[in-house]
């Protein structure tokens, strides 16, 4: 008797027969003869069935490409009735197998497009192609494209998320720079901060206590608080391990994005995630420098189903730095899962999850003593530029979470709907600082302490829709939007003893003893606010031509602020600060109108624009009369031109504003308690930005941004003078590398950069001024990119150049950074 262990390698070369000799020795093995009977007959059943299968089944294969033939990624294909579905890969293609003989319907399913159904013929023991081109441009299709090798690898400028619009940067009368993924990988920037040097006019990042990012755009402070087109709200550190790019969308933007933490009258900071593609693969990467930096990332993708209609994904990083001070760390974990599903032709489902915990100590923040009424420079004050005086048991925790949920459905040819839940959580424990100066060379520390937590919650509502009036075609996006913030503060703000920061005391040092033992008297803040906006907006582009074309947009924006809840006392809080603040609840209604022109002067390279947009702040409390105070405005006029010529190869924007902000509160000159809301501020200036690859393996990205910005109207003290914390009024950003194309050292490249900045201010009076001087930051790359691996070697600030951010937080010096990545 043969035990059935033994026959399984027998059952195997039954069913996969191996060569003539196995199969002679299967018939030689000693076993009763009926079971030989058996096997041989079950033998010839099978490979009867295979030679049946694949005399009477064949398949289908083929591409589908945009109308420049770029292929189309993660796009729906289908077997009209049948279950066979499938997802096109990175290269745009799909194949169905086993099918049997016969007519077909294929079926594309192209978001932004019409239906595609093409027959086809399945002939026996072949694989019939079938190719699919768009035959005219989809900017929604286009935002998945993966952009072809001899394209402008730093290029990707498409963007569903800036106008909400099938529209092309070229026809979108919008300035907006992008940083893409490829770009920040060769240049080893692994924090928001190194990725932000690649846009005109963003300055020396501002690192707030919590670690979060700060930029500036157009004069005006703006964070990186859109992501994916809605507000995520991250007020502590936000790892870049699960970015594709970086989209920096310019101008007063609150028509589509609203007055939430998204938006400021700069413009609107939105990353873009990675999203889960239609293949195996991934990366793991590791990078390591100076200052016991050390950072493990990994990228993991994989089909989830055999139809890889559905696809998960998963980006994670570990990080741990020291200060380039004598004190201080950071040390952050980052998780972000995403998962897409493609549930029928029709309907498509995203849902990510950005998770991240850090652990660190604030960076210093300086405040010089400005009673001294004089002008006077950070680089003069002897302020030590490589001490802490806080020590390292001073450290705050933070936690962010964000979770992100979209469903697009394809209503008709011409409609799509578009459902987005955006839900954004952010906590903070610990001790968050700052150093006050009390004289020319003495300070005091100010440290909060306790718990702070934000919840944001954002609802959106989108139909985009393409379609035609007439010979007129438009493009229209409707929308309804929902944003509830909730904020919640227990914490004390205690204040140490003066201390010489010119001359410390060898034992000075400020721990966590030191603060503790002052909270019993400090100041504290028990409290809990939130509010609700209530918002419906309308925006169409309307071609007069096939060149011109004009954009219309309209939001109605409803505020209610729910009041100030007081723990300590079970109230909520009521009446006037002495500045006319409420505390309780009250309401606004806001109104934002958005007009544009395009005109394509050469159809697909080169456009000339104007826009008027507008910016709205909701503004709490009433005037010396009784008078509710209406929401701040900023209304920008821009022109410009854009270009996008020689197949990618040369991409680029050139634009002058001029932005008006009105209804500023400023205090009333008769009586101080009280605010009077007739300010106005001035910011205007010019951007460029250039974006080329001359030929194969070469690459420039270059910014210009110039700002003049001024109180126009406003207090005595600061009437007629540029903003404290605008930024520098002149900016230059480059980048140029060059890859080796072909031969033997393929993948090897060199590149270098700087960032250049002229004189600002932290403080600006008429009597007291503090100066932040101009700045000069070079950086320099050598890597190898493999298709298995990637190597590189990176020196930031490589002249050792002092400067300060906004709050006076001194940069780094001289760093190196080598980073190893292994593919696949």
């Amino acid at each position: 008797m043969i035990r059935c262990s033994e026959n399984v390698p027998l059952l195997k070369e039954i069913i996969n027969p191996g060569k003539t000799k196995n199969t002679n020795k299967l018939l030689k093995t000693k076993m009763p003869q009926w079971t030989k009977l058996l096997f041989i007959l079950v033998f010839s059943l099978i490979n009867l069935v295979k030679v049946y299968a694949q005399d009477t089944q064949g398949g289908i294969g083929g591409k589908v490409n945009m109308i420049d033939g770029q292929p189309l990624r993660a796009i729906s294909v289908s077997l009209l009735g049948t279950d066979h579905q499938t997802l096109t890969d990175d290269e745009g293609a799909y194949r169905f197998v086993n099918l049997n003989t016969g007519s077909y319907t294929v079926k594309f399913q192209i978001l932004g497009s019409k239906e595609i159904r093409l027959p086809v013929e399945v002939k026996a023991g072949e694989t019939t192609t079938l190719d699919y081109q768009l035959t005219k441009e989809n900017i929604l299709a286009i935002q998945e494209v993966v952009i072809m090798k001899n394209t402008n690898r730093f290029s990707k400028k498409e963007s569903g998320f800036v106008a909400r619009l099938p529209l092309k940067n070229l026809e979108n009368p919008q300035v907006y720079n992008t940083v893409t993924k490829e770009l920040f990988q060769e240049q080893v920037a692994v924090d928001l901060g190194s990725i932000s040097k690649n846009v005109p006019g963003a300055g020396v990042p501002m690192i707030a206590n919590q670690g979060r990012v700060t930029f500036r755009s157009r004069g005006f402070e703006t964070e990186p608080n859109a992501r994916n087109g809605v507000a995520g709200a991250a007020f502590s550190v936000i790892d870049p391990v699960n970015l594709e790019r970086i989209e920096a969308i310019k101008g007063p933007s609150a028509t589509l994005f609203g007055k939430s933490v998204a938006s400021s009258y700069g413009g609107v900071y939105n990353r873009v995630t990675k999203k889960p593609y239609n293949d195996f693969g991934g990366e793991i990467g590791y990078v390591g420098g100076s200052w016991s930096y050390n950072r493990l990332t990994v990228d993991v993708n994989t089909p989830v189903n055999k139809d890889r209609t559905a696809l998960f994904r998963l980006n994670a990083a570990g990080t741990f730095e020291k200060s380039f001070q004598d004190l201080g760390f950071t040390n952050s974990l980052a998780i972000a899962p995403s998962f897409s599903y493609q549930i029928n032709d029709r309907m498509a489902l995203l849902l990510d999850v950005e998770f991240n915990q850090a652990k660190g100590t604030s960076v210093v923040r300086f405040n010089p003593y400005t009673g001294s009424n004089k002008t006077q420079s950070i680089a003069d004050m002897k302020f030590p530029y490589y001490k802490n005086f806080l020590g390292d048991d001073l450290a705050y925790e933070t936690q962010m979470m964000n979770i992100f949920a979209q469903l697009n459905y394809k209503v008709s040819e011409n409609w799509t709907s578009q459902t987005i839940l955006s839900r954004a959580r952010s906590t903070i424990n610990g001790y968050i600082s700052a150093i006050n100066g009390k004289t020319d060379s003495t300070a005091s520390a100010q440290v909060m302490v306790g718990t702070t937590s934000f919840i944001a919650t954002n609802i959106q509502q989108n139909f985009i829709g393409d379609f035609h009036i007439g010979r007129f075609r438009n493009r229209m996006v409707v929308g309804l939007d929902y944003y509830n913030n909730s904020n919640h503060f227990d914490r004390y703000h205690t204040n140490t003893k003066v201390f010489n920061f010119v001359h410390p005391s060898a034992d000075f040092r400020v721990n966590h003893n030191t603060i503790d033992a002052l909270t019993a008297t400090s100041a504290m803040r028990k409290e809990n606010n939130g509010d609700n906006t209530y918002a419906a907006y309308v925006s169409d582009v309307f071609n007069i031509t096939d060149q011109l074309m004009v954009m219309a947009s309209l939001r109605v924006d409803r505020f209610q602020f729910k009041g100030v809840y007081d723990i300590t006392t079970g109230e909520i809080k009521g009446g006037l600060s002495n500045s006319g603040a409420q505390s309780g609840p009250y309401g606004q209604t806001a109104f934002s109108p958005k007009l544009g022109v395009v005109y394509e002067v050469l159809k697909n390279k080169l456009s000339l624009f104007g826009n008027y947009m507008n910016g709205f702040n909701n503004v709490s409390g009433v005037d010396i009369s009784g008078n509710t105070f209406r929401p701040e405005y900023a209304n920008q006029l821009e022109f410009g031109v854009k270009g996008d010529v020689f197949n990618h190869r040369l991409v680029g924007t050139l634009s002058y504003y001029n932005i008006r902000v009105d209804n500023i509160l400023r205090t009333n000159p008769d009586d101080i308690n009280y605010s009077i809301q007739d300010g106005t501020q001035l910011s205007k200036g010019i951007e460029a930005e250039l974006s080329a690859n001359p030929f194969d393996g070469l690459n420039i990205v270059a910014g210009y941004a110039y700002n003049d910005s001024k109180y126009t109207n406003a207090n005595p003290s600061v009437n007629g003078l540029r903003p404290a914390l605008s930024g520098p009024a002149n900016m230059f950003n480059f980048w140029i590398s060059y890859r080796i194309s072909q031969g033997k050292l393929k993948g090897l490249g060199i590149g270098g950069g700087g960032n250049m900045g002229s004189s600002s201010f932290q403080t600006n009076t008429q009597t007291a001024k503090v100066i932040i001087p101009s700045y000069k930051m070079f950086d320099l790359g050598i890597f190898y990119d493999q298709p298995k691996y990637r190597v590189g070697l990176k020196f930031d600030n490589i002249t050792n150049e002092k400067a300060w951010s906004v709050r006076l937080t001194p940069q780094a010096p001289a760093r190196f950074l080598g980073s190893v990545s292994l593919k696949f």
